[in-house]
């Protein structure tokens, strides 16, 4: 997991073309005013999905890991906490979803292991596919506007 503001970009260009590509893309793009849904930047291999919603109790939101795409999670407006632990060799608790590039973990077994960051309006976290991730959980503001952009790996 990468934790920081879009003023400082630019340092994470060389860790793949993709979040080079998705991070200028978001410094350069006002999203607060765009639809909810999936925008494209680069086909399936590069693509950004806004969504609008309340922090969810971290108690009962499931941890989640992807294995084709990075998220690159882009706050454009509230706040929100995030939780990360590492992967580890951890089994999800739900079947792998390819189609939807997703598995679940239930939170209480690794609410004690994860650690939980702010993420406030101008900030981004990268979570990479050996991340296991809770983002948009509480405490937060009431509502929260979010870019994610897909990064296949």
């Amino acid at each position: 997991m990468i934790l920081d503001t879009l003023a400082n970009h630019e340092q994470y260009a060389t860790l793949h073309p993709g979040i080079a590509l998705a991070l200028q893309h978001l410094a350069v793009t006002d999203y607060s005013q765009a639809e909810i849904g999936r925008h494209n930047i680069d086909g399936d291999n590069v693509f950004a999905i806004v969504n609008d919603y309340a922090p969810r109790d971290r108690t009962t939101a499931p941890f989640e890991i992807h294995r084709d795409y990075i998220d690159v999670q882009f706050v454009v407006s509230g706040e929100e906490a995030c939780g990360c632990l590492p992967l580890a060799g951890r089994t999800p608790d739900t079947e792998y979803n390819a189609q939807r590039d997703f598995a679940e973990f239930h939170s209480a077994p690794l609410l004690d292991e994860a650690n939980f960051v702010t993420l406030k309006a101008g900030m981004f976290a990268i979570f990479f596919p050996e991340d296991i991730h809770m983002p948009g959980a509480a405490p937060g503001s009431e509502q929260v506007r979010k870019v994610v952009v897909k990064v296949r790996r």
